[in-house]
């Protein structure tokens, strides 16, 4: 397994992460992302231990807490082998202080964590939403007293956009408070909307990418093809009005390419798609889920191996889309692109 550093810290984390997102199975939604209980949970985490894979991601709303207290049973003695990360901010109930990243509810959710996770501390403490209600310097300090107490050792985002980190990031800055140093962002194949201006934030601030759903939403299985009907075992069925849109013909196009280089390389659509991830600038980890251990292990074997630039270019043409304004005149404008060249 490769390591890489998280941003601008001193925190290395390997190239593949495990989401446990798949853990608890409780309610509609992560229902039908998995249904995990603590046997199986822990043969995945010695799985991905055996792989070098030692940092593994929930939230707290996943499965409204199940989903920590699996992990936190699947690691028990194995605490010191690997990193957890955990989310907060999104509602856990209709209470005033059930949702939000005021300091009420950041150091309420804090210490309810560290009890479902039956640990002492969280290796990375991500915001999972911006709190518009709650001023940034409220949050800031929290997540401050949070680091002192030893509670939290590193803080990132989720789904921010870049205002909402640059505010964020100039606020740290000013009263000296833990900086970002990672972006949990959805980026894929079929989503590269990251790269617009999250990437070059990134890039410039030092915010790591750890990417959530690399597969677009179980969209690049290999299983979704044109003219056939979805999988009846896709979760797709049950979720898709919570994914992130993809244009079906789009969609269609970029697997037909994936699919002839997953011959040409002998790997599987899914490794493509996480091998290209791991090839793009900022990203220092990607988030992979997995309901079953034929899963995880398909996952893992995107590791160890590159694909080449010719099928990297293939792969970037097929899958481009036009940005929005004011993105596009920066791509297409000589002048622009002089003065603002594309990371990618």
């Amino acid at each position: 397994m490769e390591y890489r550093q998280l941003g601008a810290s001193g925190l290395k984390v390997p190239a593949l992460s495990f989401g446990a997102g798949t853990f608890g199975g409780r309610g509609p939604l992560f229902s039908a992302w998995g249904k995990i209980e603590s046997n199986e949970a822990r043969r995945m985490v010695d799985i991905c231990l055996d792989a070098g894979v030692t940092l593994f991601d929930t939230a707290d709303v996943y499965s409204d807490g199940a989903s920590e207290e699996v992990l936190g049973k699947a690691i028990q003695g194995k605490r010191q082998q690997l990193m957890i990360s955990t989310k907060t901010t999104l509602p856990m109930g209709d209470g005033p202080h059930d949702g939000g990243s005021s300091r009420e509810r950041l150091i309420r959710s804090c210490e309810a964590s560290l009890r479902r996770l039956n640990t002492d501390h969280i290796d990375l403490y991500y915001l999972h939403a911006f709190d518009a209600r709650t001023p940034v310097e409220e949050v800031l300090s929290t997540l401050d007293m949070l680091v002192r107490q030893g509670k939290v050792r590193y803080v990132g985002v989720s789904n921010f956009s870049g205002w909402q980190v640059m505010k964020s990031l100039s606020v740290a800055d000013r009263y000296g408070y833990p900086r970002y140093i990672t972006n949990q962002t959805y980026y894929s194949l079929v989503g590269r909307d990251y790269e617009w201006e999250l990437m070059p934030l990134g890039q410039d601030q030092g915010l790591g990418a750890a990417v959530w759903s690399p597969l677009a939403w179980g969209r690049l299985t290999g299983k979704i093809r044109r003219g056939q009907p979805w999988p009846a075992n896709s979760r797709l069925h049950e979720t898709a009005q919570f994914a992130p849109p993809v244009d079906d013909e789009h969609l269609y196009r970029v697997v037909e390419v994936m699919e002839d280089i997953a011959a040409e390389t002998q790997k599987t659509v899914p490794q493509i798609a996480i091998n290209w991830l791991l090839q793009r600038p900022t990203v220092a980890t990607v988030v992979m889920g997995a309901r079953n251990e034929s899963q995880l292990r398909q996952n893992l074997g995107a590791v160890g191996w590159n694909l080449s630039q010719e099928q990297m270019a293939r792969l970037d043409q097929v899958s481009s889309v036009t940005p929005p304004y004011p993105y596009y005149p920066y791509r297409t404008q000589e002048g622009f692109a002089r003065v603002n060249p594309p990371l990618v």
